[in-house]
């Protein structure tokens, strides 16, 4: 949990764009999504406010119609929520906006009473190290009663060996460490399955056919951060519903007192909804963009993008430019094919190129192509650490003391990260790889010099070949030393 970031995937202006279009008013295309400060999203909040305004006085009769008593609540009261939602197993993903507060026939099904016993409790299913070294990843699970919490540990252990069977994950697993918080529900499975009508009493008011979508599985966003609060770190949280049913969302724009950067929905009992959660963290550890396209959006006419795996140059362009992904052009990618600029993504059809024809932020079911291996690996080094030591850096050391310290190990048959030692800049080279360093007679007789040793880790990867990036593939610690 080294760095934690937000990154917002915000569809304000896709809904409003919707709206004015059918009243006849007119609105430039929305922009795809991006990282947002405080002070753009205030600023787009203002003005998306004061054009719905205008929209609403010029309209020249009311529409209404009968409560649809199976609605979602979808009151100013409880705000909303932009989550993408994934129909099928290979379809494309399609962003919508969905309430944050929960339908009311279900919240009333899940009125208050006393938490059942074991409601709470936090479990370890990896653990690679300290929480200030690692990436945690909570999990919680919904719609599994006192007797269920062993199933839904067995969902919770099965749907990470799925992510990680998905590249940069598989070689990269040992930087995370991975958590369960036991949602005690009083009833078993979730509304929503198997019919619309089904209503259930469950911790975290999960339901399918959110927004009328039967697939779209929501989720009560402020119930969910009290449980990943009772965890010890927490920079992504997966909700895991006790259903077979395909479904889930990712929520993207929430705004985490604990810290972690999105929330992934899905059904613990359906063996394909893992790759849901692998998509959503395309977005919140990569910084990538969804590659799908939407015909409605047409020609995207913006300034470049800020994300790495779309942009308004054609292939000749990028590598003019030596701009984005123009070191990965012509190269094979796991995803199929070759990286070239394949026009279509950020939602617009034209004007918008991708890097690859066809990769997991564009259809569910594929590989990360090669520009988005590099974005994810730099993503996971932003959150964790290579390098631990027994003694935190900063630490007076002397010269009798002995220092040890731990590198993450890759798994697979690559390369290892390569560790070594430096005193006052200088490297050590008897040193290198040493995993213990006793510190006498590195110091000359005498000496009160104050000095200062450096252990330093870095990943030697070849996917990664962007210079910024490669900066922060390196992890360091010192500590001044004397006699």
């Amino acid at each position: 949990m080294r760095h934690t970031g937000s990154y917002l995937c915000s569809l304000n202006q896709v809904h409003l764009h919707r709206h004015l279009t059918r009243l006849g008013t007119p609105l430039p295309p929305p922009v795809p999504h991006r990282e947002v400060t405080t002070v753009h999203r205030a600023r787009v909040g203002a003005a998306a406010g004061a054009i719905l305004a205008a929209v609403l006085a010029a309209a020249t009769a009311p529409v209404s119609a009968a409560p649809d008593p199976g609605a979602a609540d979808t009151s100013p009261r409880g705000g909303s929520h932009h989550v993408e939602y994934f129909s099928s197993p290979t379809a494309h993903p399609r962003p919508v906006e969905v309430p944050a507060a929960t339908p009311e026939r279900m919240a009333r099904a899940s009125a208050a009473a006393p938490a059942p016993a074991g409601d709470g409790d936090v479990g370890q299913v990896v653990n690679n190290g300290s929480t200030a070294d690692k990436l945690d990843v909570v999990v919680i699970g919904d719609g599994y009663t006192e007797g269920e919490q062993e199933r839904f540990h067995t969902d919770a252990k099965e749907k990470w060996q799925d992510i990680t069977g998905v590249e940069p994950y598989t070689t990269y697993q040992n930087l995370f460490n991975v958590w369960t918080v036991d949602a005690v529900s009083r009833e078993s499975g979730v509304s929503g399955d198997p019919g619309q009508d089904v209503v259930k009493d469950t911790a975290l008011s999960s339901y399918f056919w959110c927004d009328g979508l039967e697939r779209l599985l929501c989720v009560d966003t402020g119930k969910v951060e009290g449980y990943a609060a009772k965890a010890p770190a927490a920079d992504l949280v997966i909700v895991i519903s006790n259903s077979t049913k395909y479904g889930g969302a990712g929520y993207n724009d929430v705004s985490s007192t604990v810290g972690y950067d999105g929330i992934a929905t899905l059904s613990g009992g359906n063996e394909q909804s893992g790759q849901i959660a692998v998509h959503e963290t395309g977005h919140s550890l990569g910084k990538l963009a969804d590659e799908y396209t939407y015909e409605e959006y047409g020609r995207y006419t913006g300034a470049e993008t800020g994300e790495s795996n779309t942009s308004v140059y054609d292939a000749g362009q990028l590598e003019a430019r030596q701009a984005k992904w123009y070191r990965w052009l012509g190269e094979p990618t796991p995803d199929g094919g070759v990286i070239g600029a394949f026009e279509g993504a950020g939602y617009y059809p034209l004007g918008l190129y991708r890097p690859s024809e066809d990769s997991i932020m564009r259809t569910l079911g594929r590989e990360f192509n090669v520009v988005g291996r590099e974005a994810m690996i730099a993503g996971f080094h932003r959150h964790a650490s290579m390098l631990s030591a027994s003694a935190p850096a900063g630490r007076r050391l002397t010269a009798g003391d002995t220092v040890r310290v731990g590198v993450t190990r890759l798994t697979g048959t690559g390369a290892q990260p390569e560790l070594r030692w430096y005193l006052d800049g200088r490297e050590l080279t008897g040193a290198r790889g040493a995993r213990s360093l006793g510190l006498d007679g590195l110091l000359p007789a005498g000496d009160r010099r104050a000095h200062r040793l450096t252990a330093t880790v870095s990943d030697p990867t070849a996917a990664v070949r962007d210079p910024g990036l490669r900066r922060g593939l390196t992890d360091s610690l010192t500590w001044p030393l004397a006699r």
